[in-house]
Parts: structure tokens; C-alpha cells; sequence
């Protein structure tokens, strides 16, 4: 790891120490190339190093001059081994009669959260169970041979095809969900199985980029629904959201698209078209303009063995549409989309931990099918707290966060499956409606 900046940025008392620093000063520091954390009440100058971070300069840019002590934990499986390479870049600590919290934050909120997640993770919380994602595995692999099985014996009709399509969209979305704990380093002990099988299974099994989700991904945990800093919120201005950017651009006239008819376009240009068109553009710029070369052979073999299993069936257009992911995008964007759109999208806030990821996520009712169907993500809060928790664990972390949010008044959100989805129909019509009511 690289050290910190200009040694000149160090700044040392008499003594020869590390030097003791107010709030104030830190918060000066927040521009790209001047950039400033605290973790656990300790200062650190990241300005250089923020281009060698693995986990991308991005996500430690969104909390240049703030603490980040909760992200750190939440982010990082071996914090011992982090807080080793972090010492380079140690530049002091909080003075002693600086809060341990910036900007006003409930300091009482902030440390019951850390003494819950030191309790959840006492009771085994955070262990996982091997045979579960073993078995889930072995459920997306059967899928996919069953697929093939059936289109070598029953042949290209259209009903057996469809049949197909239901059968590759649903391994599809199950690898997505699979991928997501690799790439969380929920798995395995040592994060380097992870990181192997999340190539595997993104790259093999999903045919995408397992450094472009990290990086993507990961910004938008640190900072849920926060407008130019999450990725999910930035949707190319094919769509407002939220009660700000409608006003935004009513105020500003911006009209690149009928924004008064986003509700209906929608569902043209929404869940079928974001991972077969807008997220294979970013994921193969990306690659090529990074030079992600391993992850390129790991997306390449996908369509290789695609092609290769179906376009003796069906030819290559065919199989071309066979893996072109509209059905899984579909699924995608309703899980996953549908639990942070339609919650609270604005500027930075600066606000702490559990209130940021619960003014900005909210949960679907447990069931078997639920569970199965979302990956485990109907516990979207939990996963948001604590994303390095296996999934199979949230339920019991549940109970007691919404314990928590009682106590400080932070509202946890829980809806039916139903209403789940109808909330998201309706939402895209409500924010352009609501910015025209502020512009006139």
C-alpha cells in the first residue's frame, strides 16, 4: 500500500507524535487530491492512495472529511490486516475534546449500532453455512442442464422454448443473487475463495465484470440514494426520481426526454433493456478501457458456452436472444430497484449509518418465496447494515435492528410483495407530477 501524500501533510508536535486535529480541519479536506478520513477517531490523508484502493477511488472519495468508521467495518473482513496497511497513511487523531461523530450525528444512535454488531456477530451471525450456498450452487447449475436436456430431447417448438427461456431466466436471476454474496465476501473465511468463485459465477455463469460490480456496487452501499455519488441513481437522464431531481430539472427546464410520461416509458426502457443493453455497454467499456483482461476471458467463456449449447438448436440469432437477459433484467430491477426508488433520493445529508441505509431501503415480507425469489434481499436493511453478513443469517439480525430503530425513532419500512411492486408502478408518474407542482 502507498503512503499518504507529502510527508510535509504530517504534522507533528514537539514531541515528534502525529499531530491532533478538529473537525473543522478535517472537513477542509474533501476534494480529489485532498482528501482526509477518520476511522475510530484516528485521522488519515488518502489523497494518494485513493487510486490503489481495491475496493476503487470512488467509494473513499464519498468520505473524504467525514468519519467513516461504520463503512470501514462494514466493508472490510480482516480489519486487523487493513489497519496494518492503514498506518502509512495515519496523519493524527480527533482532538480529545472532539465528538467521535461529525456534523451533529446521534452519538448514542451511532454506538448502539456498533454495540449491536458486535453482539450479532458474538452469536455467530456472521458465520456462514457452507452447505446452504453449496446447494444453491448445485440448484443454478441443474437449472441450466435441464434447460439443455430438455431442448435436446423436446426439440425448438415454441412452447418448449419458452419453456427453456423461463427455465435460463430463473438460473439467470439465481446466479445473480449468488454472485452478490461472493462479491460481499460472505462465503468463505479467506476472501480469496470469494473473490475466485465471484469471478466464476459473475463472469461464467452471469457473463459480466466481477471488478466493475465491486466497484459499482460498493458505492452504492457506502452511500444508498445519495444523488452523484450512488450509481443506482444516476440514470443517464432517461428518468427522474425522487422529490428533489424532478424539481431540479422543472426549475431548470431540462426536457432531454417526456419526463411526464417516464411512467409509461418505463417499462420499455427500464427492467427490460438495463442489463442486456446499459449494463453490457458499461461492463465491456469498462473491461476494455481498464484492462480487465481476466474478467474479459471469465464474460467471454459465458457466451462461448452459450453459443456453443444452443446455436446448433437454434441458430445464432436464436441464441443470441436466449442470452440477452431481458427476462432476468426484469427480475432484477424489481427486486433490487423497487426497495431504494421508491425511498428517500437526495444530496449528501451526512447523516449516520443506520438512519442513511434506512431512510433509503426498505424490506419485503419474509416468506419461503420471498427469500428464494429476491436472493435473500426482502431483508434489504439488513444487508444493507451489514453487508458482509450471510444472507441465510438476516432474519435474525431483523428483530433486533428494528428494536433499534424504535428506540431512536428511525422508521423501518416492511411491505407485501404485492404492494411492493405496485408502489414502484405508480412512482414514475408521482415525481414528475410532483415537480410540476413546485415549478408552477
Amino acid at each position: 500500500m502507498g503512503g499518504g501524500g507529502q510527508q510535509t501533510d504530517r504534522i507533528a508536535d514537539t514531541n515528534g507524535r502525529f499531530g491532533t486535529y478538529t473537525w473543522e480541519e478535517v472537513q477542509k479536506h474533501t476534494k480529489s487530491g485532498d482528501q482526509w478520513i477518520v476511522v475510530e477517531r484516528k485521522v488519515y490523508n488518502v489523497s494518494q492512495w485513493v487510486k490503489r484502493h481495491p475496493g476503487g477511488l470512488r467509494i473513499i472519495g464519498h468520505y473524504a472529511g467525514e468519519d467513516a468508521t461504520d463503512a470501514f467495518n462494514a466493508f472490510h473482513p480482516n480489519l486487523q490486516l487493513v489497519r496494518k496497511y492503514m498506518k502509512p497513511l495515519l496523519i493524527g487523531e480527533l482532538e480529545a475534546s472532539e465528538p467521535s461523530q461529525d456534523r451533529q450525528k446521534n452519538g448514542a444512535l451511532v454506538e448502539d449500532f456498533r454495540a449491536l454488531r458486535e453482539r450479532l456477530e458474538a452469536e455467530g451471525c456472521f458465520k456462514t453455512q457452507p452447505l446452504f450456498f453449496i446447494l444453491h450452487l448445485g440448484h443454478i447449475l441443474l437449472l441450466e442442464a435441464i434447460a439443455l436436456m430438455m431442448v435436446w430431447y423436446f426439440g425448438t417448438g415454441w412452447i418448449n422454448t419458452a419453456i427453456v427461456a423461463v427455465i435460463l431466466a430463473t438460473a439467470q436471476s439465481q446466479a445473480g443473487w449468488l454472485q452478490h454474496d461472493f462479491g460481499h465476501l460472505s462465503v468463505f473465511k479467506n476472501s480469496r475463495w470469494d473473490h475466485l468463485l465471484h469471478k466464476f459465477v459473475i463472469g461464467y455463469l452471469k457473463g459480466a465484470s466481477a471488478c466493475w460490480w465491486n466497484h459499482r456496487h460498493f458505492q452504492h452501499h457506502a452511500k444508498p440514494n445519495i444523488l452523484k455519488k450512488d450509481p443506482d441513481v444516476n440514470l443517464l437522464n432517461a428518468f427522474v426520481v425522487g422529490k428533489v431531481q424532478p424539481v431540479e430539472y422543472g426549475i431548470k427546464k431540462i426536457k432531454n426526454l417526456p419526463y411526464n410520461h417516464q411512467h409509461k416509458y418505463f417499462f420499455f426502457i427500464g427492467p427490460p433493456l438495463l442489463i442486456p443493453v446499459y449494463f453490457q455497454f458499461q461492463i465491456f467499456h469498462n473491461m476494455i478501457a481498464h484492462g480487465l483482461w481476466v474478467d474479459l476471458v471469465w464474460c467471454i467463456s459465458y457466451y462461448v458456452r452459450y453459443f456453443l449449447c444452443y446455436t446448433q438448436f437454434y441458430g445464432v440469432l436464436w441464441a443470441v436472444l436466449l442470452t440477452m437477459f431481458f427476462a432476468p433484467s426484469h427480475w432484477f430491477v424489481w427486486v433490487t430497484q423497487m426497495s431504494h426508488i421508491p425511498m428517500d433520493i437526495d444530496y449528501e445529508k451526512h447523516q449516520d449509518w443506520l438512519s442513511m441505509q434506512l431512510v433509503a431501503t426498505c424490506n419485503i415480507e419474509q416468506s419461503y418465496f420471498n427469500d428464494w425469489f429476491s436472493g435473500h434481499l426482502n431483508f434489504q436493511i439488513e444487508h444493507h447494515l451489514f453487508p458482509m453478513m450471510p444472507r441465510h443469517n438476516y432474519w435474525r439480525a431483523a428483530p433486533r435492528v428494528r428494536a433499534l430503530c424504535d428506540k431512536y425513532g428511525v422508521k423501518y419500512q416492511e411491505k407485501s410483495l404485492h404492494f411492493f411492486i405496485m408502489d414502484g408502478c405508480t412512482l414514475f408518474h408521482f415525481f414528475w407530477t410532483d415537480a410540476l407542482l413546485h415549478c408552477h
